[in-house]
């Protein structure tokens, strides 16, 4: 499993966090930046992260600024991605294995990193359900076409 990590300056120290408890499961990862706490633009960030699940390059993407809203939807903008914000486990799992989400977002001013992290392992671990799911992905695609 490969990992594209990014952020803006806003989630730029809970980036850092999850990159070292992705280095202690031993999953490996690509940070897309930002690099520090300069004030930058989510959306490129965002739109890098999700175009590296899209190409292939990656498995899923973990996207981080202050609320995580803003770089989820910048992320869905692209196609073939599946953002979900989550700011518990429980909505993580969900959305894994009911949405098959490619892309977790998170907020720096709203999720601590303990709690990050259990999110993460979360989201990573569990898988897609399939079944009566797959086909609410495909009427999702379906829309996605329609407009792209």
């Amino acid at each position: 499993m490969k990992v594209a990590v990014a952020s803006d300056h806003g989630g730029y120290n809970l980036k850092e966090v999850i990159k070292g408890y992705l280095e202690e499961l031993n999953i490996e990862y690509q940070d897309f930046g930002c690099h520090g706490l300069e004030s930058v633009d989510y959306p490129k960030y965002a739109k890098i992260a999700a175009e590296s699940v899209v190409k292939g390059d990656c498995d899923f993407a973990i996207i981080v600024c202050g609320t995580g809203v803003g770089v989820a939807i910048a992320a869905n903008k692209i196609k073939g991605i599946r953002a979900a914000n989550c700011h518990d486990c429980f909505s993580a799992k969900a959305t894994r294995e009911h949405n098959d989400a490619n892309v977790l977002t998170l907020g720096e001013r709203v999720v601590g990193p303990g709690l990050a992290k259990m999110i993460v392992k979360t989201f990573l671990e569990t898988k897609f359900e399939g079944g009566r799911h797959q086909r609410r992905i495909d009427q999702i695609k379906e829309i996605e076409d329609m407009w792209r």
